[in-house]
């Protein structure tokens, strides 16, 4: 889960940024017939742009970011010329607290009654005052039962002698952590340093069963069998590995697992704020929302958009949408604020270990 890489340095930089007084700037364009937007790559199918184009007439051009935090960090930097950006759920309460983004009218909305009841009033962004939820996914394991030789069903698996050598954890410091906590009965949202430290000495006692930290290929080898069961993210290649494999199963772990979400947010200052709302009410047009499922294979925040998709395998899949009652534990990673450093000191341990 890309969306929930989140480091001290980078935080840092970010803060530095904030601290030196700049804010977004708006476009260059005062006109309300171009709109520009700053996402994720993959996650703003191109059915998308072109949609909106014909039915509004709006020009639209689209930047893609490989971090939220390289986002904040062009943000903050000021005379972005951005409009409309796409950040994480941790990464919103940071851009408000950066004055970074514009709060929502939602008198201009349309639509807004489409998202299922998870995305409304979330707890990273109270009353969806500054995002509007575009796509979801989890945290939890991908394993190939063949090489298990039995169902998994929660990270006490990932601490398994059976699995010797054949476990990978995410090579992402909260990800890891998210394991760490839960599989202790702990929040995976806790900023207790207690119980930041109880994670660590988990991560710590688990070390030497793990073939190693992935955050890249891990679908691949269990696929192949060459792993059996990997902390993973849900979404494209997760979503692959399960449809191509019958023995491969993507679960959220009893204990709970995370959701994150990547939503649309007006860029403060934007001379272009028309054109940004007419973003959010296309976009929540539930014929609209099922296009991230038929072509980006993530999951659509919006309810009503579910009997729209036109590959419902997709919608089965565990991947891409879990299941509702496995997700009744399940918690969104926000930003640990001053407790990042109990997490930093505690991950540079299990490095180096």
């Amino acid at each position: 889960m890309k969306k929930m890489v989140i480091t001290a340095s980078a935080l840092a930089a970010v803060s530095m940024l904030a601290l030196s007084g700049c804010s977004a700037a708006s476009s260059d364009s005062t006109s309300d017939d171009t709109l520009s937007i700053y996402a994720w790559a993959g996650e703003i199918p191109d059915s998308v742009i072109s949609g909106f184009e014909e039915e509004t007439g709006i020009k639209v051009t689209v930047d893609t970011f490989d971090s939220n935090e390289t986002m904040i960090s062009k943000l903050a930097a000021g005379n972005s010329g951005y409009d409309i950006v796409e950040p994480s759920q941790y990464a919103v309460q940071l851009m408000v607290e950066r004055d970074l983004v514009a709060e929502i009218d939602k008198s201009k909305l349309e639509g807004f009654d489409n998202l299922a009841t998870k995305f409304v009033n979330p707890s990273f962004d109270p009353d969806n005052a500054h995002s509007i939820p575009w796509a979801w996914g989890t945290t939890g394991i991908l394993y190939n039962e063949a090489c298990t030789g039995a169902e998994v069903t929660g990270w006490s698996d990932m601490w398994d002698e059976a699995y010797a050598g054949k476990i990978y954890m995410l090579d992402n410091m909260l990800s890891a952590y998210i394991a760490g906590l839960q599989v202790n009965g702990l929040s995976a949202t806790t900023t207790d340093e207690a119980d930041v430290e109880t994670a660590t000495e988990s991560l710590l006692e688990q070390k030497a069963l793990l073939a190693g930290y992935n955050s890249s290929n891990y679908a691949d080898l269990i696929s192949t069998g060459d792993a059996c069961i990997a902390e993973a993210y849900s979404g494209t290649t997760s979503a692959k590995a399960v449809a191509d494999n019958p023995d491969v199963h993507y679960i959220i772990p009893e204990e709970g697992g995370t959701l994150w979400t990547d939503s649309f947010s007006v860029v403060k200052g934007t001379d272009n704020e028309d054109a940004a709302y007419q973003w959010l009410n296309y976009t929540l047009q539930p014929e609209v929302a099922a296009l991230v499922t038929d072509e980006a294979s993530l999951a659509s925040t919006n309810a009503e958009a579910l009997p729209l998709v036109a590959d419902q395998s997709q919608v089965e899949n565990p991947a891409i949408y879990a299941p509702e009652d496995s997700l009744t534990n399940s918690e969104f990673i926000v930003d640990p604020g001053e407790a990042l450093a109990f997490f930093t000191d505690g991950w540079t341990r299990v490095r180096a270990s």
